[in-house]
């Protein structure tokens, strides 16, 4: 009854080649949160201790990882291979959604951390990292006498 200008198959293809422009174009970093849809996804945030900056980069292997301090940027990145059949004339794949490759995600980290004092842990699928801030940085109450 209604019909579309466009078939399906149309903005399939174009999914398809945004994908393959994505693989061919490198890893991209994100600077202070602003890069959406990047991978691993990131949710950073902070105490008056210290900054909690989690990763969410669930079936790889921690070993793989790349965690980086240098010049106020951290750094993580890796490889996630796909998990599909090779490709050859036998096979084929219907849909791939799972990104596959390399990655790298930066943020740019505020003067008051301590480079120094830092911990990585991976637990089910996310990377947790914590980086004090410095003593000096920390607030503090000044007695009046």
């Amino acid at each position: 009854m209604y019909r579309t200008l466009f078939p399906s198959t149309f903005f399939a293809e174009l999914d398809r080649l945004q994908r393959e422009m994505q693989r061919f174009a490198g890893p991209t970093t994100s600077i202070r949160g602003f890069g959406r849809n990047g991978f691993p996804a990131l949710n950073i945030g902070g105490t008056p201790d210290s900054v909690e900056i989690y990763a969410f980069a669930p079936g790889l292997d921690p070993k793989t990882l790349d965690v980086t301090i240098e010049r106020g940027v951290l750094s993580l990145s890796g490889e996630r291979h796909s998990d599909l059949p090779a490709d050859d004339s036998k096979s084929s794949v219907h849909i791939n959604e799972r990104f596959d490759g390399h990655f790298r995600r930066a943020v740019s980290l505020s003067d008051d951390v301590d480079p120094e004092n830092v911990t990585a842990d991976y637990n089910d699928g996310v990377v947790h990292i914590s980086i004090k801030r410095r003593a000096s940085a920390q607030p503090r109450r000044i007695e009046i006498h």
